[in-house]
């Protein structure tokens, strides 16, 4: 588990650092990452982008923690804790603040594929997103989640 651990403080402290490459370094070179607000980066110089270009183009002061993981050496869950200071000008600069789920898949100690789970809703508030901005993400949101195989069945 010390490996997983330092793998996962890594993983924080690049964000935190603002080092797109170091990040996209804990991938492997087909890596995944499936952003719940921006979507799929796929190939490690566009994880390096999604964190240098993307994460920090409207937001700073980035704090990410994991809790709890649990791994098989093939897939990883962890709990995490996630917040940042918007630059938005709504947002006055709040501190926008999440909770979620990583699921990792792994190979050879990298990431193959990031996908998380997130409660999102606390943080548009903290944000001061319209009504219709919350309902607009919520939408795209619910329109991913059922696009995804897995959801087939539950449309039926």
């Amino acid at each position: 588990m010390s490996t997983t651990t330092a793998m996962l403080r890594a993983f924080c402290d690049a964000v935190e650092q603002r080092n797109g490459r170091a990040f996209a370094d804990l991938f492997t070179e087909d890596g995944v990452y499936h952003d719940v607000f921006y979507g799929a980066f796929a190939g490690r110089d566009k994880i390096a982008a999604m964190i240098d270009d993307w994460f920090y183009r409207t937001a700073t002061d980035f704090r990410w923690d994991m809790h709890d993981p649990i791994t098989d050496g093939t897939t990883l869950y962890t709990r995490y804790t996630f917040s940042y200071r918007s630059t938005l000008p709504e947002a006055n600069g709040a501190r926008a603040m999440f909770e979620g789920v990583a699921i990792m898949t792994l190979r050879d100690g990298r990431i193959v594929n990031y996908h998380e789970v997130a409660n999102t809703a606390p943080a548009f508030v903290d944000l001061k997103f319209a009504p219709e901005r919350i309902a607009k993400i919520a939408g795209k949101q619910g329109a991913e989640l059922k696009a995804r195989p897995e959801m087939k069945r539950h449309l039926a």
